[in-house]
């Protein structure tokens, strides 16, 4: 809903009484001084964003308005944001979900909660079935996005956690009822990365407590470090490092002192948890043993995937941990190098590392370029990728600025 004379409606007003297409308004506001797409006149126009204050000096060469038109118009929209903000963050998330499983091309997917009640409830019983096809179905899921959006994914796996839910009630061998704990706490925790990435965060903590509950059953402490190492980052992403400290302590106890992906994560994870803590010393040692831990890795432990650490997964992380010590040298180093191992369409690996780099600015004394660099990100990203895990490490950039700097990204998060 556009609010009534808000920056959407004057902007689509101006257009049209120029015989403009979007396109062609597009093509100027390029030509005016910055690279700008169809789907930002289509954002702006609609509301779903406001131009944040470096499109500014463009709109007002295109369009031919004054900073104070401007200002009036982005007044009347955040005023009639403000009011439009009173249904409950549970509800705007079902909304989106509902829309999301439409455009993907399923129904609707509320049943996940009710899938992850049936898998929780049939650890509790004997059951058996076939694993062929969950096993596969685990290492299928596990190779990460891809270039698709989180909610695209989780369509993907409903029917999965259905037949996971159904299989776990069904009576099977002790042996096989083993095998099927470890691929619903896999399952399970794939699920839960993918809450966490979206910011659903209680929904997150319920998955992953659901695959610790099935990965111990198991008796895989590997998986069990893997899971517990991957809940440490809902609290570590989410603003609760110490609740992520405690949960990364435990994923490395679990993990012991071989060589193994989950180990490595838990270690990774683990810095950066103490970093935000400000225990430099601790984060340290921990960046030092995740180095020692990834040198010694391969085949599946070093995999591209959500259960293994490749390299790309390791810079990343060091990225951060390098970002929250202060050490900019070696955190630009580290994105340099999880840039270069970064081939995949991953838009969210690169839009964290480039919020990394504009942290790193901030550290440097530049407060003004990283809050421009954080705003343009943020701004080009797919509607799809702004929620979530991207979302909250803009805001921990954002209050981290003051003055001129904190309004500019504020805007852009509006």
């Amino acid at each position: 809903m556009v609010s009534p004379d808000g920056i959407g409606e004057l902007l689509r007003t101006i257009r049209e009484r120029a015989e403009r297409t979007r396109e062609q308004q597009a093509k100027l506001m390029t030509d005016a001084g910055l690279m700008c797409t169809v789907e930002n006149i289509k954002r702006w126009e609609t509301e779903r964003r406001l131009p944040t204050p470096v499109w500014r000096p463009a709109i007002r060469a295109v369009y031919g308005l004054t900073d104070e038109q401007l200002d009036q118009a982005l007044g009347v929209t955040r005023r009639h944001r403000r009011q439009h903000r009173k249904e409950s963050d549970d509800m705007k998330r079902r909304k989106l979900f509902t829309l999301a499983a439409a455009t993907a091309g399923f129904t609707v997917l509320p049943g996940i909660a009710q899938a992850r009640e049936g898998i929780d409830t049939g650890l509790d019983a004997d059951g058996a079935g076939d694993l062929a096809y969950l096993e596969g179905a685990f290492e299928r899921h596990r190779g990460g996005y891809n270039g698709r959006p989180p909610e695209a994914v989780l369509g993907e796996m409903r029917e999965d956690l259905t037949l996971l839910a159904a299989v776990l009630r069904r009576p099977h061998p002790a042996r096989d009822r083993t095998d099927l704990a470890r691929t619903a706490a896999g399952i399970s925790g794939l699920v839960a990365i993918v809450q966490h990435d979206r910011g659903d965060q209680a929904d997150a903590h319920r998955w992953f407590t659901t695959a610790a509950k099935a990965a111990r059953e198991s008796g895989d402490r590997r998986m069990t470090a893997w899971v517990l190492g991957r809940h440490a980052m809902v609290g570590l992403n989410y603003g609760a490092p110490g609740q992520a400290a405690r949960i990364a302590a435990q994923a490395r106890r679990e993990a012991g002192a071989h060589p193994s992906g989950a180990a490595a994560l838990a270690a990774a994870v683990s810095a950066r948890a103490l970093a935000a803590l400000g225990d430099l010393p601790g984060a340290r040692r921990a960046v030092d043993d995740v180095r020692t831990l990834a040198e010694h890795l391969d085949g599946p432990e070093s995999a591209d995937t959500w259960f293994g650490y490749p390299a790309q997964k390791h810079h990343v992380h060091l990225s951060q941990a390098y970002t929250l010590l202060g050490d900019t040298r070696a955190a630009h180093q580290a994105q340099d190098d999880a840039l270069a191992l970064t081939t995949s369409p991953s838009v969210m690996t690169r839009a964290l590392i480039a919020m990394d780099t504009a942290a790193c600015l901030r550290v440097d004394g530049d407060p003004g370029a990283a809050a421009e660099m954080a705003a343009a990100v943020y701004d080009r990203l797919p509607a799809a990728y702004r929620g979530g895990l991207v979302h909250s490490r803009a805001k921990l950039l954002h209050r981290h600025l003051t003055g001129a700097s904190h309004r500019l990204l504020g805007d852009a998060l509006a």
